[in-house]
């Protein structure tokens, strides 16, 4: 569905139950629909964030106010 996806971090250290499993950055949708609490960016925006990265990295998301 997807051509390039990051799992992130969420909610498993630990797992909390009714917290949810799993949150993605990815890429958005054409006419960037909301998604359901991932992260969806530009592929272009996405694949700069990527090479910016190595094994060691963390991705911190803040949410908007």
């Amino acid at each position: 569905m997807y051509d390039v996806i990051v799992v992130l971090g969420h909610n498993d250290r630990p797992i909390v139950p009714g917290l949810g499993s799993a949150i993605f950055m990815h890429v958005a949708r054409p006419n960037f629909e909301p998604t359901e609490g991932c992260v969806a960016l530009r592929i272009e925006d996405l694949l700069f964030i990527l090479g910016e990265c190595d094994r060691g990295s963390v991705v911190i998301i803040h949410p908007l106010a």
